[in-house]
């Protein structure tokens, strides 16, 4: 019997059957084969969603051998790449070909069906996540038709299935809307909470990417501003680079988290030490060098979007919940905004978002500190992201997204049967 676990180790299926297509058609036939014998269908990606949204339960896909660049447009300024094809790798041969993506997250181990499809996104710019940059796809819907969508083919499709949930079809290729490469400049520095919350709007206004961590139990901040440069780069040396991103970032992390785990007591001063111990750097780089960077520590996540202008309320009451309960947190709070996107199912649809991101380390219970936040961030009208961590269920959800009746008027036309769905989907769309 197969076994299929996600990254984090949460998620453990068997599916049935294990196949790894090598085109569009024979991802059809799969389909049209598994339906016949009342299978579901999942191609599953890397497994880097913390939920089970990519669990396969039935016929399994893999994209192992669906991947690559297959079109390049200069002209329109697209690029088309196989669904299976893992983002550093997108990354590097868009570099290649003098070109990049406008935005991205801060991983990008990935494939792009995987990431688009839960809403995978970077923060500031003119837009923030992946499937806000599509121009165009390709699926194999619930009948085995191929269907390609854009804004002018399949536009009701093209609106919702750039974030698709993997509830539609299994994406066979998506197109990028891409630019000419450029140089972005980072400049990181530590900053104090007072400061760094007065600042906040200032900071996302005036910098073209703009994101902040907070160490829990002190008053220790990291701030990044990334922005375009018509500078040469200058990137970090591969010294520095290996201390800052490797040995800090995650060995010497992954100690002191295993310290903390052995002496919860001791995490407010492990967090206090590390908060210190942050010196400013600047450096410049390609965007995917500058965005992207190594994870090693294996972690849990929830991260919400809640409306732009209740953020910073919103991390305030979270620091105080944090403070209230004496939690121990060892892993830092992320935030990151994004500008408001067209797509139904985008936790940013309609709306500016701040995005708060919460991490546990794989050896803490997560359930009492997720729980509580996500109840206070649901008071704000809050989004969970759909690869992450979440209690939601479709009642409550529906309310959340004015687009949510076009989203499931599509999900019925293309795959009334259900041949996509999993355990996780019904929970969070229904059945």
């Amino acid at each position: 019997m197969s076994t299929w676990t996600n990254w984090s180790g949460l998620t453990t299926t068997h599916p049935t059957q294990v196949i790894s297509p090598r085109d569009a058609g024979e991802v059809a036939d799969a389909v049209v084969a598994a339906k016949h014998q009342h299978l579901t269908v999942k191609m599953v990606g890397t497994g880097h969603s913390f939920t089970a949204i990519g669990a396969p339960e039935g016929l399994q896909l893999n994209p192992t051998r669906l991947t690559g660049i297959t079109n390049v447009d200069r002209e329109a300024m697209t690029v088309t790449a196989l669904a299976g094809t893992p983002l550093h790798e997108l990354n590097a041969n868009l570099e290649a070909l003098g070109l990049t993506l406008h935005n991205m997250g801060d991983i990008a181990e990935q494939t792009l069906a995987g990431a688009t499809s839960t809403g995978t996104h970077g923060t500031g710019g003119v837009v923030a996540s992946l499937s806000a940059q599509i121009a165009g796809l390709e699926l194999v819907t619930g009948d085995g038709s191929l269907i390609r969508a854009n804004e002018t083919e399949n536009p009701d499709v093209f609106a919702v299935a750039r974030l698709g949930l993997g509830a539609l079809g299994v994406i066979t290729s998506i197109s990028f809307h891409v630019e000419p490469v450029f140089t972005l400049e980072a400049d990181e520095s530590p900053m104090l909470w007072d400061e760094a919350l007065a600042t906040f709007d200032q900071q996302a206004a005036e910098n073209h990417y703009f994101e902040a961590y907070w160490f829990p139990h002190t008053d220790r901040m990291l701030t990044k501003r990334n922005n375009r440069t018509l500078d040469e780069a200058a990137p970090l040396s591969r010294v520095r680079g290996y201390v800052d991103d490797e040995l800090l970032s995650n060995r010497v992390f992954a100690l002191v988290n295993k310290i903390g785990n052995r002496r919860p007591g001791l995490i407010p001063r492990l967090n206090e030490f590390s908060g210190r111990a942050l010196s400013a750097r600047t450096f410049s780089d390609v965007p995917h060098k500058v965005f992207t960077s190594p994870r090693r520590v294996i972690f849990r996540e929830m991260e919400y979007a809640v409306p732009r202008e209740a953020g910073l309320q919103a991390l305030r009451e979270v620091r105080a919940l944090i403070d209230d309960k004496d939690w121990k947190i060892s892993f830092p709070v992320e935030i990151r905004v994004a500008p408001a996107d067209d797509i139904a199912l985008s936790t940013a649809s309609g709306r500016d978002s701040m995005y708060l991101a919460f991490h546990m380390n794989a050896q803490t219970d997560h359930t009492a500190y997720f729980t509580a936040v996500e109840d206070l961030l649901r008071s704000h009208d809050g989004r969970p992201h759909w690869g992450k961590l979440n209690t939601r269920t479709a009642a409550d959800l529906e309310p959340a997204y004015p687009r949510w009746a076009e989203f499931q008027a599509i999900r019925d036309r293309l795959d009334p049967d259900r041949v996509f769905g999993n355990t996780y989907l019904r929970r969070i769309l229904g059945d």
